[in-house]
């Protein structure tokens, strides 16, 4: 009886082996779950000495990263490939059959998203589309495929952007700033600053000149520029008849392009780390990639033409297209919002109107949000301090490396507990009614967020579909040294547009773009020469500026998003009215800025004669809203 018993676990422990033999076997080798055709892609294959692998019969070259992990690249040019793997004596270890989609497939669910955004004003709608067909697409688009990619838009898509700590960090942020402007609109605090200013802004144009000053003081984050400022600077539009979406354009203007290109502020780290990243991939480059950051600033002309065109605005008090309809919309007594509300709107804004009764105190609001600057600036700098260790550094190595999503949420949490503080000493509010109202603001920031975790997931569905790769891959081969800076800001701009995150843009394409622009001025024997190195400045801050042009064009930004929402502006308003704007500065800093320096054109040149322009153009494109407004009072311009 127990020969039959030792047969049969003999027997079970032989398949058992043979199993896992071969699903070990099959782990050889891994290949990316989805492959685009003419587009290159990176084959993990496990440890072994001697392997060859082949694609097609080709043989693929096989190297180490910086894990140690070996891998091989390869790309599949048609709809289908043999992958093999042999041993040193030639034995063949596994076999895969690769399939490839067409590579245009990865822009459809971004191009949905935003089609469906801007003609239907269903941003919800669009971004769940986006992300389902993504999902669909990346599954064999079958009707199973529909099924899978439907289950994983919550369980996979918004679970791992809500599982990022770094959006955490901003999720948090803004709760809490949300909620530090709920106590501050209740306890008189944004009404007292409203008529302190109010006391010096007599007309429209010193309001919209006060928001850009502001937003240039206001210069070390993009998002705590765009909170600060859109909320203290909204009930002022309101009362002097500017519209929601000259507030929203202006706040938009001053946050993300001034953080771009300033020395202290928390983009400078990032920026710095991808140039360096990429600069290690390159022999007989000797220079700090905190210097190439500084050379590339004067050839960023899309910041630098935004932000003038601000003031150039103002100073004229011209505007064109959906702006101007807006800005007569709003001397005529409409409200700055679009005349038709989408049903499902993007910006919730909870009015909280200030207690009856009590005295209008600027200082209630001012201190919090001083508390919010000091807090954040000194938690970038502990934190870089922190990050370098002993020694002497340099003020901007030591922001540069500086934690600023931590830094962030210690100073809203600190303008918090003063804002809290401030309210009950002062004895305006009872501690149930602080509370009550804090979380008023709070709620007012719920669906915003819920767009902005949606438009993160969209973009971790582009990423997933390789829609960079199949950007950089289509135009990469087309370029020269001309050329270059021009061609490196147009992809970085569609990039960002389609996926709506400059930083992610910023980091696909830095490591790619700089090692790209080095092998093609060293091709034409231009790299290291004095001729040379203009252009490959030009093309590291072709990257940035056109990530931040993208990022001002696309409804899927999160930039985009937060201006509108502390404005209290619709999204797709503050998009229509802004995107005629950003054209027109973007296409004048590509010519007279990318082209013309690609093309020997000095940047100082460049830069005086696009400006030149865009004030011919909004000489010869710009009316005064005050001649068509239909106002049934004067309002001072």
């Amino acid at each position: 009886m127990h020969t039959p018993q030792r047969l049969f676990w003999q027997m079970s422990l032989l398949l058992l082996l043979l199993f896992t033999g071969s699903l070990l076997a099959d782990e050889r080798l891994s290949p990316p779950g989805l492959i685009l055709q003419g587009v290159g892609f990176e084959i993990g294959v496990d440890d072994g000495t001697g392997l060859r692998l082949t694609l097609d019969g080709q043989a693929l070259a096989l190297f180490e990263d910086e894990t140690g992990q070996r891998l091989a690249e390869a790309t599949l040019a048609g709809s289908r490939g043999v992958l093999e793997l042999f041993d040193a004596e030639g034995q063949l270890l596994e076999r895969q059959v690769l399939t490839a989609i067409p590579a245009w497939l990865s822009l459809v669910p971004a191009l949905t998203a935003i089609g469906i955004a801007l003609v239907f004003r269903q941003v919800i709608a669009a971004l769940f589309l986006g992300i389902l067909l993504g999902g669909w697409i990346y599954h064999g688009m079958s009707a199973a495929a529909l099924f899978t990619a439907f289950n994983e838009t919550v369980s996979v898509h918004l679970l791992e952007a809500a599982s990022d700590s770094e959006h955490m960090a901003v999720v948090l942020f803004c709760l809490l700033i949300g909620g530090m402007v709920g106590i501050i609109s209740r306890n008189g605090g944004t009404q007292g600053i409203a008529a302190r200013i109010t006391r010096y802004i007599r007309n429209r144009r010193q309001a919209q000149a006060t928001t850009g000053l502001l937003g240039l003081a206001i210069f070390f984050d993009d998002y705590a520029n765009a909170l600060i400022v859109g909320n203290t600077m909204r009930n002022i539009f309101d009362r002097l008849h500017i519209s929601r979406a000259k507030l929203a354009y202006i706040v938009d203007c001053t946050a993300a392009p001034v953080s771009a290109v300033l020395l202290v502020t928390t983009w400078i780290g990032f920026q710095v780390g991808l140039i360096q990243q990429a600069m290690s991939e390159i022999d007989g480059w000797n220079e700090s990639a905190y210097s190439v950051f500084i050379q590339a600033l004067p050839y960023n002309f899309y910041p630098f033409m935004a932000v003038a065109f601000v003031f150039l605005l103002v100073g004229s008090r011209r505007d064109f297209g959906p702006m101007l309809v807006a800005e007569r919309r709003a001397l005529a007594g409409h409200a700055g919002r679009s005349p038709v509300t989408p049903r499902e709107a993007v910006v919730e804004e909870a009015e909280i109107e200030t207690k009856p009764g009590i005295a209008l105190r600027a200082s209630n609001a001012v201190v919090p949000m001083l508390v919010l600057v000091a807090f954040t600036i000194g938690g970038i700098y502990t934190t870089g301090a922190a990050e370098l260790g002993q020694g002497e550094h340099d003020i901007w190595d030591i922001f540069g490396e500086g934690d600023a999503f931590a830094a962030m949420m210690w100073g809203s949490l600190a303008a918090c507990i003063t804002a809290v503080v401030m309210t009950l000493a002062q004895r305006l509010m009872t501690m149930n009614e602080t509370t009550h109202y804090w979380f008023e603001g709070v709620k007012s920031m719920l669906l915003p967020l819920t767009i902005l975790m949606m438009a993160w997931a969209l973009a971790n569905v582009n990423a997933t579909l390789g829609t960079s790769d199949f950007l950089i891959a289509a135009l990469g081969e087309a370029l020269s040294p001309q050329w270059l800076p021009a061609a490196i800001f147009t992809l970085a701009a569609f990039t960002a547009f389609a996926t709506g995150s400059s930083w992610g843009v910023m980091g696909i394409m830095m490591p790619l773009t700089i090692p790209l622009a080095w092998a093609i001025l060293d091709l034409h024997g231009l790299a290291g020469t004095a001729e040379g190195m203009p252009l490959l400045y030009a093309s590291v801050a072709g990257v940035l500026a056109g990530a931040v042009w993208g990022d001002h064009c696309s409804p899927l930004a999160e930039s985009t998003l937060l201006a509108a929402m502390a404005s209290g502006c619709d999204l797709i308003e503050h998009v229509r009215t802004q995107l005629p704007y950003a054209l027109l500065v973007g296409v004048i800093a590509l010519v007279f800025g990318s082209v013309a320096v690609g093309h020997g054109l000095p940047w100082w040149l460049g830069l005086g004669l696009g400006l030149l322009v865009l004030a011919l153009c909004l000489r010869l494109l710009g009316k005064r809203a005050e001649d068509g407004s239909g106002a049934s009072r004067p309002v001072a311009a």
